[in-house]
């Protein structure tokens, strides 16, 4: 089970299926199981062995595309009870990270599981997911997310607070998706290693005040708060121009490395000027 790798769709592939209005679905091809749509329906064991990117008929008539899913594709789709983070931010948050094959990474705050598939594909079979969520309803789902996508041996779920702190050490990245991160930032540090990466998001301006006050002042080096903003445009050719609905706001990404906090005290009162990130 999982993101295809093949030519043809294999049992228990994730699929995308696309019909003649551009309406998407994405289904595991579970033999014995089927698609319903409202252009009928689509017996998957007729699947197994099709050509990726062919169409199929549905029991009336209607042609229906096959097609492998994007991780964006796939993100959009996972079940969810909460506001996933948005796949703009997503990409942005691992390349800040530099999540690569065979990191270990902590996150705080499953949620539906986006995030926490997007580390553990990068991560790679060498690398390992932890994921924090003291919600066990909200983890559930994540945990079904993940399995559905075959990733479940790249990911271990705890549940619990993590007020109580992390038992991983020496990690490369740390990334919380909590309403108050500055509480947590000794337990952030204290698991990760030399030089490694932290991350938050944050809704507000109070909340990215609060969070960098504390950064400075602590064992934390080249902060960085950024905000990705992205505008789709319509492509059909006629008419090719901004959408009329863009998502304005998603949160505020909060980034720093982490290092000795007397070494940075040390570096601080020997210049005028914070030290903090350069062009």
């Amino acid at each position: 089970m999982g993101i295809p790798q093949g030519l043809h769709v294999e049992p228990n592939d994730v699929v995308l299926f696309i019909g003649k209005d551009r309406r998407t679905f994405i289904r595991s091809v579970v033999p014995g199981d089927r698609l319903q749509t409202h252009f009928g329906v689509i017996q998957f064991d007729e699947l197994i062995g099709t050509r990726y990117g062919d169409k199929v008929n549905t029991h009336l008539g209607h042609s229906v595309y096959i097609i492998p899913p994007s991780i964006d594709d796939i993100v959009k789709h996972l079940k969810r009870e909460t506001q996933i983070i948005f796949p703009k931010d997503l990409g942005y948050i691992v390349m800040k990270m530099s999540i690569t094959p065979g990191a270990k990474v902590i996150e705080a705050g499953t949620g539906s599981g986006a995030l926490t598939m997007l580390l553990a594909l990068l991560a790679g079979d060498d690398g390992h997911i932890f994921s924090y969520e003291r919600k066990a309803k909200m983890q559930a789902l994540a945990m079904r997310n993940i399995r559905r996508l075959g990733l479940s041996e790249r990911v271990s779920f705890i549940e619990r607070d993590i007020s109580e702190g992390f038992d991983q050490t020496d990690v490369h990245a740390v990334f919380l998706d909590l309403p108050t991160p500055w509480e947590y930032l000794d337990h952030a540090r204290a698991a990760l290693r030399g030089g490694g990466f932290f991350g938050a998001l944050v809704p507000t301006t109070n909340q990215l005040t609060t969070l960098l006050e504390h950064l400075y002042h602590g064992a934390w080096y080249l902060l960085q708060a950024e905000e990705v903003i992205l505008r789709s445009w319509k492509t059909i050719p006629p008419r090719v121009r901004p959408d009329d609905r863009m998502v304005g706001h998603t949160g505020f990404l909060v980034f720093a490395r982490a290092v000795d906090r007397e070494i940075r005290s040390s570096m601080e009162d020997a210049s005028d000027e914070p030290l903090e990130y350069e062009e």
